[in-house]
């Protein structure tokens, strides 16, 4: 049994009683805060965001940013129909007639799942899977992301509408299917990235923008991820022909992951190579260790034991896989490490063979939150979490101050790398989640009850998190750390719908009763 499963078995019976001394909930001005932000448009943040303040202002002002930046890359393409862009100007590699491109979508959906007003996510997810707006271009784990949205708004009638298209999505993938070796594998570009690892070591360090095909543990994670969800929505279908079929694929899937793509030598989820030329053999793995390897924890997938865990360890040692300014997508270890292969108007292009990107960064620090919350360990702890979460808050800030998020960034030197006039303000990744579901803990679940777990140390003295809309319930989640700021106490109170939750703790964690 995990650790998750075992805490919500153990709180399953948890009831919200009446608080014996009464707390008022301390006041947060949502519309000074939305004036302060978002000056003229402040209406619209202040009906729909979950409303932060931090003793850490980098990231408190980042938060903001990001909701500035989630509103700016929303489209209305009809009556309650919307889609999520991933650049703000278009370019000629994104999906017509509304600039859509499915790789990020899953990270548009677990940050747009916070926000109050539904229609949002509705109409994106509905664009994805009734109109075809997952096309499949790019690996996905839409799925995944969309049951995540469903267990914060809890509506089953529009999650179980989209199985049956979450199912034939599912199939068309089995085009990346080897039947062999039971797993799936997919080239370096279509995976949202170029100039990986496999891709320049298969071009013989000559190329890389294409090719690369690899077993790759980013896809056979989104896989499993996907096949767990359409499991879980079945169930809530009461469809058991398709909740079996689906929980088979993914426990395979997990099972293969673990014994075929964990490489002991390196102590990292490998690729192995599809191809197989004069330059690499099929069925060998690639040579070092890539940010990639970080996805299956994404879906909690490996099982909770050293052998996988340990792996973090490289993750965090600042001649692998962190440098001084955020995550490395591989190490310095590396041949062609930070090679330079292709050039645009004079300016360095996109390569994943070094340069931290906000997609694979948000990645690994979701990944990291669930390791933190699901997982006996001793590699990572929270001020680990909120290291690299402030490195990639100051990713954020270009070298004159200003806020803009760009394509990637060099960790070893600082500041960006790609910055070309489609990259401004560039939404390929999460932050508010990390901050909601990471910095502040707030955990949602299958059960009636909510976990609240921060992943936070002694640099943050206080926080407070307000107006989350859970299953219809208003949440808040205060964090004082001695107590003088928000006079209600030391350490961390919950509220729902206004009054102080009756909550049971467990170590760090804090469990409220909040009902389905």
């Amino acid at each position: 049994m995990s650790l998750r499963s075992g805490i919500l078995t153990a709180f399953a019976c948890l009831v919200l009683a009446a608080c014996s001394t009464p707390v008022e909930k301390p006041n947060l001005d949502h519309q000074k805060l939305a004036t302060e932000y978002f000056a003229e448009d402040s209406a619209w943040f202040a009906d729909n965001i979950p409303f932060f303040e931090c003793s850490d202002k980098e990231i408190e002002q980042v938060y903001y940013y990001r909701w500035k930046l989630y509103k700016a890359h929303i489209r209305n393409t009809g009556p309650n129909e919307f889609i999520i862009t991933e650049f703000i100007d278009h370019v000629a590699w994104d999906r017509e007639p509304f600039c859509t491109i499915n790789a990020a979508s899953m990270h548009h959906i677990y940050e747009g799942r916070w926000l109050r007003d539904p229609r949002y996510m509705d109409g994106y997810i509905n664009n994805l899977y009734q109109q075809g707006g997952n096309d499949r271009r790019y690996s996905e784990s839409v799925a995944d992301a969309a049951y995540a949205r469903y267990l914060v708004d809890g509506d089953q009638d529009f999650i179980v509408a989209q199985l049956d298209k979450m199912k034939s999505t599912y199939e068309g993938w089995y085009d990346h299917y080897d039947s062999t070796k039971k797993m799936f594998w997919i080239p370096a570009m279509p995976d949202a990235t170029e100039y990986t690892i496999a891709s320049i070591d298969g071009s013989g360090g000559t190329a890389g923008f294409d090719g690369g095909e690899t077993f790759r543990s980013t896809i056979n994670s989104y896989m499993y991820g996907n096949a767990l969800a359409i499991s879980k929505i079945a169930a809530l279908k009461g469809d058991e022909h398709t909740r079996h079929i689906y929980a088979q694929r993914a426990n395979e899937l997990k099972s293969l992951v673990e014994k075929n793509l964990w490489n002991d030598s390196l102590q990292h989820f490998t690729d192995r190579y599809k191809m197989d030329n004069s330059f690499v053999k099929y069925w060998t793995f690639i040579r070092g260790r890539e940010l990639a390897g970080m996805a299956p924890w994404y879906f909690n997938l490996p099982a909770d034991n050293d052998k996988y865990t340990l792996a973090w360890k490289h993750v965090l040692d600042t001649t692998q896989l962190l440098g001084k300014y955020g995550f490395r997508t591989n190490e310095p270890s590396y041949e062609y490490y930070f090679k330079q292969f292709i050039w645009f108007e004079g300016k360095r292009g996109s390569q994943w063979n070094g340069p931290s990107w906000p997609y694979q960064s948000s990645q690994a620090l979701t990944s990291m939150a669930n390791v933190l919350n699901n997982y006996h360990q001793h590699v990572v702890n929270n001020s680990d979490y909120l290291n690299v979460l402030r490195l990639f808050t100051r990713q954020h800030y270009l070298p004159d101050g200003k806020i803009n998020l760009v394509e990637n960034y060099d960790p070893n030197l600082g500041g960006p790398i790609v910055y070309y006039y489609w990259s401004n303000h560039y939404l390929h990744s999460t932050y508010n989640n990390l901050v909601i579901s990471g910095l502040c803990g707030v955990r949602p679940s299958e059960g009636d009850s909510l976990t609240i777990n921060p992943l936070i140390d002694r640099s943050i003295q206080y926080f407070y998190l307000d107006n989350i809309n859970y299953r219809g319930h208003d949440v808040s989640v205060v964090y004082d750390q001695d107590g003088s700021r928000y006079n209600i106490g030391k350490g961390l109170t919950v509220f729902v719908d206004g009054e102080k939750a009756d909550a049971k703790t467990n170590g760090t964690r804090t469990m409220v009763y909040i009902g389905k």
